[in-house]
């Protein structure tokens, strides 16, 4: 299932960012509680980013479209803080840092 919730994730884009929030390292956990319920960890890049509430909103729904999953959480952290460090080596490049 995990997989599934990975491949997911990968359709969800911060739309300043043009990479997914898996690869940006947005996505702190993923706690699979049951067959049919999920909880996501996630970050923002920032604290006052302008999409504070519709990332974690589609997230969400992005979750919800994988067959048997009933119930999705999202809960948001910003500890430890977001930084470019924690971007997958596609997204660096895909962004121009490597």
């Amino acid at each position: 299932m995990k997989d599934q919730i990975i491949k997911a994730l990968s359709f969800v884009y911060d739309p300043e960012i043009p990479v997914n929030v898996w690869e940006l390292g947005l996505i702190y956990d993923i706690i699979i509680k049951s067959d049919t319920e999920v909880e996501i960890v996630m970050t923002l890049t920032a604290p006052n980013c302008p999409e504070a509430e519709s990332l974690p909103y589609e997230v969400k729904t992005e979750i919800q479209r994988i067959t048997g999953i009933q119930n999705v959480t999202v809960t948001i952290t910003f500890d430890p803080p977001w930084d470019m460090s924690r971007m997958s080596e596609a997204a660096k490049l895909e962004l121009g840092f490597l």
